[in-house]
């Protein structure tokens, strides 16, 4: 295909899938899905204003639900409007707003998580002093180093990429505009790109939050081992449990997403691991943080009864 050197004013974006009769059923999955997210981590949001829930864990727990609820909807919201519209163009600037967007939240999203393993690490292994290491301002400068380190991230690759004038196709092969799909169909040397995304793309953003979380779960899991009694290393683990289901649930759509090797044939199979990780994973964590925790379920009843009392 001859290679387009004018300046790009908008791309197509290809969707999930090219099936007409798919197209619905896909609709009304990513819609129910959506709206799933929207509510289960509103829930969460909204019983941690309960004052017995004005904790360190549960201070990280909001961030991630709203780093949930932005994430899917930065990532989703053009499926659904391209259903309902038909329209499947972006805007050249929209398209690096997005990628922008939904790389500093994935990178923010995983800093959280090594913020909550650190957290684990300190209310297991040094419970003493807990109250005086995981303190409200420390919380607050570890969340908001999260948020600033994240977003900061990403923009060598937002200034790299929006560089770009020479593109094979206008058509990207993806459901929103991410780093991958749109490097593959650029024409220009991508050789500082790909470093960059090899040594801070994978290094920084993906592997060393990996390593930290993985550090201080060998940690938890060795003081675990040395509690004495088979109920407090019941409720050790338990305390943890949830949080290390969502980083390996994370973590395995990443891996599978970005550190699979880059051939042609695998785009398709990165499309669907960026939808799972989209959908399912914001969908699942209020699940998991919920379902399992008495205490989340307790503020919700506590709220939902005083609600009805007014």
């Amino acid at each position: 295909m001859q290679a387009n050197q004018t300046p790009i004013k908008y791309f197509i974006l290809k969707g999930i899938t090219d099936d007409l009769q798919l197209q619905f059923s896909i609709f009304l999955l990513v819609l129910l899905i959506y709206l799933f997210i929207l509510f289960g981590n509103s829930t969460i949001l909204i019983a941690c204003q309960d004052p017995h829930l004005h904790t360190p864990m549960y201070f990280f727990l909001v961030n991630l639900s709203i780093l949930d609820i932005s994430c899917s909807t930065v990532a989703l919201h053009k499926i659904l409007i391209q259903f309902i519209t038909g329209d499947r163009t972006v805007s050249f600037a929209a398209c690096m707003v997005q990628m922008h967007m939904f790389g500093s939240l994935a990178s923010i999203n995983l800093l959280i998580l090594v913020a909550m393993g650190y957290d684990r690490y300190v209310a297991i292994c040094r419970p003493l002093q807990y109250h005086i290491v995981m303190s409200t301002g420390i919380c607050a400068i570890l969340a908001s180093a999260c948020w600033v380190l994240g977003s900061l991230q990403i923009i060598p690759f937002t200034v790299i990429v929006s560089g770009f004038t020479c593109y094979t196709s206008i058509e990207i092969n993806h459901f929103f505009c991410d780093i991958v799909p749109v490097m593959k169909i650029s024409c220009n040397d991508t050789s500082i790109l790909e470093i960059l995304f090899l040594i801070e793309g994978l290094l920084t953003m993906i592997l060393i939050p990996f390593l930290l979380t993985f550090v201080s779960y060998i940690f938890i899991i060795h003081a675990i081992l040395r509690t004495r009694t088979s109920s407090g290393r019941l409720k050790a683990f338990y305390t943890c449990s949830s949080h290390l289901m969502v980083v390996a649930l994370l973590y395995t759509t990443l891996f599978s997403q970005y550190l699979t090797p880059n051939l042609s044939n695998t785009l398709e199979d990165k499309k669907r691991f960026a939808l799972f990780n989209t959908a399912a994973v914001p969908l699942l964590n209020p699940m998991i943080y919920s379902l399992k925790n008495k205490d989340v379920k307790k503020a919700l009843i506590k709220i939902l009864c005083h609600t009805k009392q007014r």
